[in-house]
């Protein structure tokens, strides 16, 4: 255990054709680079490979000499194409691991016996097990919402062209899953796979540039066309199959329990301008169109199919009469839906009715396709529809009028489908959330004030005076009018912000604006300054009128560990003042709260950011519910375990009782997009164990919930606060940790990689800890392997808090066991252990000026990471580190000699960089596009890094 914690579990049953696709690929992959770029090449290739591999199985100081000599001979152009061969071949294992893993779950159904954890199946034996009858499940199920929410952060590198190609291998490599292949069938299959292979080999996986917001934009809303719209019905479907299995049909066949909508979808890609000036109010306006212009289109593809599916005729049955007054209700468009020519279908009512939906639906799409290229363009009201409820009204008709002459069951297939989509995504695709940070507000509205001649001195006055002050501005039937061209443009432009949200409002729906989340909040009154700026541009109406309203949804986000420990105040304030009370119960009497699991993590490290993220959620649910008001609690969580990342089912499950009500949003970061949703069938099965991780934590809301043991919770307690200590001492209070920062990791070259278009700076000539953002922070930890916020704490406040006490380690053990936080926080923290590893990260540290220095931090992370691995290992009594996970483990163990070649050519390339950077060389450095590729192939490897 002196560099890695993973050794090597027995393999799970049918390991072997995991094994032999990642083979196969390896080799059609090592076909192409011998035939495109020469036996040098591949040769250097292949002696770092098999070299690497041979010094993981046993060290030979003269085996790794040979490799360092190696890799210091080869010119920065070979490098960079023996990075890229390595990086492929990542992104190759990891669609042979996916493919693996989806065919091992077709292979549980197929058996007919109980799926998973976290399928719709599991969820409902375990739920009928427990004795919930059907009429309770309905009412658990009609309160849950799932809305995962996509953001463009700074650590998914792949361009949509390589997600493409991609697509296209895991599709082909498919067929190799038919049984009985004949041995030319095989072969041909491998042949269509090795060009594929090659067309990825030859595109270029690296941007040229740094994204734009539009680029960002039009990337996350890739997966829905490539994944969600499919994903969508069929996870709908399993549900309803899981519910037939075990509550049984109704009297038509159909699930005795209806299944409501309960998937949602959010972005922050377009509207997250916290840090981001390229986020303009044009840019939102712009995010907004084209998600409506992609549902649209969807929906047009798939009426248009429906037409050759429901042809039935009336003379072989009758329609609903409420279906046929639709049809009479149509007639007006008649002639131009049935142009001369064409067969208006007389006696064919459902595909009659089909061609004025999509007529209907093209004249809407065709008016925001007007507004995209910048054209005024105003709704035809008769011949488009307004909103998706009308849309809705026209497919539930068909639908319950097949119905009703016992074609449910024909009802029940495509039409179902799309109904589920329109339900799910309405109009709008998915709600656009805008953020932005406290201050901003705060300077505006001092400005707006002082030029209205409200306030002179706004920015200056203490919180109890801002609450008076914002409460008259709310609380006032009309606001005087604002000259806007006296303001700062700073002013104009968070206004024209508010505008864009009125104007969407208005062109895709009420829903497709989401909420307006404030970081950094510190205080109640930073809430009610974004009611304020609301209020000037019409989002809401004065709290005293007599039917007053709020169009606006205003969540506080709170992130750094001060901000977590100051919930209580700031909300407790927030919801008890009267005219914000009076708002919110317009706006429909919930509060959404965001917690930020990034920053609190980078501010006092891991221990004392879950701790107090879950001590937040109880106080919030607390105050929440002593005011009368509803909670939803929005998690801000990122791919690695520093960021909040980890297992959904098991994150969801993990959090603390009753603070889940039905309702959960969270965020869907960087990689994490792409390993989850870039395949249907991937997506369809991260919906799932998402969903039925709520549903299950939600059943306190039918009395089913579990409580807390205040034991577990006082040891907890403790182990933070110890936890925080170690970290902080680090961190904060260590000299010359944040040089051995950003000289043992790849910090400051990520910035300048084309992956995002927020800087990774809040200040850009600020090296602190408080200016480098919590993306890149734990990012450069992965690449160097220290993965140190996940896991540093840890090990430290278990050892002190046990100490040599036998009574005190079966507490921890009984924690483990019986407390579904800690086990989770725990399984996570393995994880982020196994990809750590304390010899690649000492090579790092070599890279530091002050050796001396960095030799002393390098051994007491080393210290740290040992004893936090020796604990988990005592406290879980598992052999090794994932040992409840072979899968897992073994993925990793597998990647690990491929890691290695990477880690040690990123460090001769960091060398080479800096050497030419300190020489005055920055133009034409040959040495930094294979230092770019590097990170995102380390990246690749160890997936969920940032």
């Amino acid at each position: 255990m002196t560099t890695s914690a993973l050794t090597a579990p027995p393999p799970p049953p049918r390991d072997r054709f995991l094994r032999a696709r990642v083979k196969l690929f390896g080799q059609l992959l090592g076909n192409i680079i011998r035939r495109l770029e020469g036996d040098e090449v591949y040769n250097a290739i292949e002696t770092l490979r098999k070299g690497f591999i041979s010094l993981r199985q046993q060290e030979s100081a003269q085996k790794r000499t040979r490799l360092m000599r190696l890799i210091n001979e080869l010119s920065p152009q070979t490098l960079e194409t023996v990075i890229r061969a390595f990086s492929i071949y990542f992104s190759l294992v990891n669609l042979a691991e996916e493919d693996f893993l989806y065919q091992e779950r077709r292979r549980q159904v197929n058996q007919g016996g109980p799926l998973w954890l976290g399928s719709f199946d599991q969820a409902m034996r375990e739920l009928k097990a427990d004795g919930v009858e059907a009429d309770r499940l309905h009412e658990l199920l009609s309160q849950c919402r799932y809305m995962p929410v996509f953001t463009a952060h700074p650590t998914e590198a792949r361009r949509r062209t390589v997600m493409e190609a991609q697509r296209r291998i895991f599709i082909a490599a498919e067929s190799l899953n038919k049984p009985k292949l004949s041995q030319l069938e095989r072969a041909e299959i491998s042949r269509q796979l090795e060009t594929q292979i090659q067309v990825l080999w030859r595109t270029n996986e690296v941007r040229v540039s740094k994204p734009k917001v539009l680029d960002e934009i039009k990337y996350g809303l890739f997966y829905y066309e490539e994944s969600l719209f499919a994903a969508v019905p069929l996870a709908y479907r399993l549900l309803e199959k899981a519910i037939r299995r075990n509550y049984g049909v109704d009297d038509q066949g159909r699930s005795a329990i209806p299944v409501p909508s309960l998937l949602r979808f959010g972005s922050w890609i377009g509207g997250d301008r916290d840090g981001n000036p390229h986020v303009t109010p044009e840019v939102t306006a712009m995010a907004c169109r084209l998600a409506m212009k992609q549902v649209l289109g969807e929906y047009l593809r798939r009426v248009h199919d429906l037409r050759f599916v429901l042809t039935h005729s009336s003379l072989m049955c009758t329609p609903s009469q409420e279906f046929l007054d639709s049809l009479d209700e149509d007639a007006s468009l008649g002639r131009v839906v049935f142009k001369a020519g064409i067969n208006p279908m007389l006696t064919e009512p459902y595909r009659r009715k089909l061609y004025f939906i999509r007529h209907r639906l093209f004249e809407t799409r065709e008016t925001v396709r007007r507004r995209i290229e910048g054209e005024v363009a105003v709704l035809p009201a008769k011949a488009a529809y307004r909103d998706h409820h009308q849309l809705l009204r026209d497919l539930y008709l068909i639908r319950d009028s097949l119905i009703s002459h016992g074609d449910g069951n024909i009802a029940g297939a495509d039409l179902t489908d799309l109904i589920r989509l329109v339900e799910t995504f309405g109009f709008h695709l998915h709600h656009l959330d805008v953020r932005q940070e406290s201050s901003e507000h705060t300077a505006a509205l001092d400005n707006i004030l002082s030029v209205s001649g409200r306030c002179e001195n706004y920015a200056e006055l203490d919180e109890a005076a801002r609450l008076d002050l914002l409460g008259e501005l709310l609380k006032q039937r009309t606001l005087p009018e604002l000259d806007r061209d006296g303001l700062s443009e700073h002013a104009r432009n968070t206004l024209a912000v508010m505008d864009v949200m009125a104007q969407m409002r208005g062109e895709v729906g009420a829903e497709g604006m989401g909420t307006y989340v404030i970081s950094m909040t510190h205080a109640a009154s930073h809430v009610l300054e974004v009611l304020v700026l609301a209020r000037f541009c019409g989002l809401l109406s004065g709290a005293q009128d007599d039917q007053p309203f709020c169009w606006v949804r205003v969540a506080p986000l709170f992130e750094t560990i001060e901000d977590l420990q100051h919930v209580e105040q700031v909300l407790s304030s927030l919801l008890s003042h009267p005219a914000y009370a009076t708002l919110l119960k317009a706006a429909g009497n919930t509060q959404e709260v965001m917690l930020g699991y990034s920053d609190s993590c980078k501010d006092g490290g891991i221990l004392a950011s879950v701790w107090n993220l879950y001590q937040a959620q109880k106080t919030i649910i607390a105050i929440t519910e002593t005011h009368g008001v509803g909670c939803r609690l929005f998690h801000g969580r990122g791919g690695t375990m520093g960021r909040g990342g980890g297992p959904t089912h098991e994150a969801i499950l993990a959090q603390p009782p009753g603070t889940v009500q039905g309702q959960i949003k969270f965020t869907e970061q960087g990689e994490v997009l792409s390993y989850k949703y870039s395949n249907v069938e991937t997506a369809v099965y991260e919906l799932s164990v998402g969903a039925t991780g709520l549903i299950k934590a939600s059943r306190g809301l039918i009395g089913a919930g579990r409580k807390d043991d205040q034991t577990f919770m006082e040891i907890m307690t403790q182990l933070a606060s110890s936890g925080e200590k170690t970290y902080r001492n680090l961190t904060d209070h260590t000299p010359g940790l944040l040089d051995y920062f950003y000289e043992a990791t790849p910090v400051e070259e990520i910035g300048q990689l084309n992956i995002g278009s927020r800087p990774s700076h809040r200040r850009q000539a600020d090296r602190s800890k408080s200016s480098i953002r919590a993306i890149p922070w734990v990012f450069s930890w992965a690449q160097s392997r220290h993965t140190l916020p996940a896991w540093y704490g840890i090990g430290a406040a278990l050892r002190t808090w046990r100490g040599e006490d036998a009574a005190r380690l079966a507490q921890l053990r009984a924690m483990y066991a019986q407390w579904p936080f800690f086990r989770a926080l725990l399984s996570n923290c393995q994880m982020a252990l196994s990809k750590a590893d304390m010899g690649i990260a000492g090579e790092y540290a070599e890279l530091c000026y002050d050796q001396e220095q960095a030799t002393e931090i390098y051994r007491r992370i080393r210290a740290e990471f040992m004893r936090t691995v020796e604990e988990i290992l005592l406290i879980s009594e598992a052999p090794s580190i994932l040992a409840d996970n072979p899968t897992l483990a073994l993925s990793l163990l597998r990647r690990n000699p491929y890691l290695d070649p990477l880690n040690h050519i990123q460090m001769r390339l960091l060398q080479g960089y800096r050497q030419a950077i300190a020489s005055h060389q920055a133009q034409d450095n040959p040495w930094i596009s294979p230092l770019l590729r590097s990170i995102n192939a380390i990246a690749a490897g160890m997936r969920n890094t940032g």
